[in-house]
């Protein structure tokens, strides 16, 4: 199509060099085309204040405090006194945590970052153990205090070698848990002084974690070694894991529970659906289906119990327990699955979550 109408000739439009012309292009926005700003416009624009950085509260303390120990003495039990919330789960059967769990408390002016580990196994080889045992050497070579967890009045070759493990240059507070359970509380003092022997403990601290008087006792003690510097976490917050790692190890727990010494510690829960709804009689709503891998098909029986009451109770005692953890209603089913050899298998048990 052409026009006889004749347009003014305009001044040539400066030549732009190709990076120019690329910062030009029109962005294409579902249907829209923005153009972006030229120079002139920018320099008309208020300037951006800068983010102010956080202003450090003076007097302040925050720092990581790890809980080793051998399985079995005591520790999950330690953190969730400390914490003042359970959060780590615990059973009589030895190595029942199986990950790094951070719990954290806020009191006055100081902000403690607990970390509890998996007890150091010694007994077995299997992949799984390796992966826990990797996770204990991690938790203990960058924090700011180490509690060192043994019974009162005992010291094994297990303990030993967790010991060992202890950099130089960290405090260690040598807590001899379970003292209710020492008869004569005179023979504490030649055992206090034996371990002295066998390693520069900073502190002493005899106690039992069901005692909350020496629970706070050991957060006096443990205050003073936090370095003064701002916290790292909100003040209400308990723990920096997920709601669904919560969940699975409810369930573990609950499936060690009701199993007892019958059941291998090498079962775990897998959670297969972890979903959040608005509810109609309270104010939030989670859906949660869990698979519990066991090793063999005599062990499926056994969880599932006859008639499948086992499993039952194990559900509903994790549903009642989470309701009151998570403050919202819970409905949860629960599978049970065989996968033969998966704690000997480095890829399944990464797969299940483990480092």
């Amino acid at each position: 199509m052409s026009t006889d109408k004749k347009s003014t000739p305009s001044a040539p439009e400066p030549e732009r060099m190709p990076q120019e012309q690329a910062m030009r292009r029109p962005v294409q926005i579902a249907g829209v085309t923005i153009q972006p700003r030229d120079a002139s416009e920018d320099a008309a624009l208020p300037p951006v204040a800068a983010a102010p950085a956080p202003v450090p509260v003076k007097g302040q303390r925050c720092g990581l405090v790890a809980i080793v120990g051998k399985p079995n003495v005591g520790k999950s039990t330690l953190l969730n006194a400390l914490v003042g919330q359970k959060i780590s789960i615990t059973s009589r059967k030895a190595q029942t945590t199986r990950h790094r769990i951070t719990g954290i408390r806020t009191q006055g002016a100081a902000q403690y970052v607990f970390v509890d580990t998996p007890g150091f196994q010694t007994i077995h080889g299997t992949a799984l153990n390796k992966s826990l045992n990797k996770t204990v050497v991690g938790a203990v070579s960058d924090v700011d205090l180490v509690l060192f967890v043994v019974e009162a009045g005992s010291f094994t070759t297990a303990d030993a070698k967790v010991l060992a493990l202890l950099k130089p240059g960290i405090p260690v507070l040598l807590v001899a848990n379970k003292l209710d359970n020492v008869h004569r509380r005179g023979d504490i003092a030649p055992w206090l002084q034996s371990m002295q022997e066998r390693h520069a403990f900073t502190e002493f601290v005899p106690m039992s974690a069901k005692q909350p008087k020496d629970i706070v006792r050991l957060l006096d003690i443990c205050e003073k070694y936090l370095p003064e510097q701002p916290w790292w976490h909100a003040e209400d917050e308990l723990t920096d894991r997920s709601e669904k790692f919560l969940a699975s190890e409810m369930v573990r727990e609950k499936l060690f529970r009701l199993t007892g010494d019958e059941l291998p510690y090498t079962s775990t829960v897998v959670i297969d659906k972890f979903e959040e709804e608005a509810g109609r009689t309270a104010k939030r709503m989670l859906r949660i289906a869990a698979t519990i891998v066991v090793e063999r098909e005599g062990h499926k029986a056994m969880v599932i119990g006859d008639k499948g009451e086992k499993l039952k109770r194990i559900g509903t005692e994790t549903r009642v327990e989470l309701e009151k953890l998570l403050d919202a209603k819970v409905f949860i089913e629960l599978w049970v699955k065989v996968r033969s050899g998966w704690a000997d298998d480095e890829a399944r048990v990464r797969s299940f979550g483990y480092e």
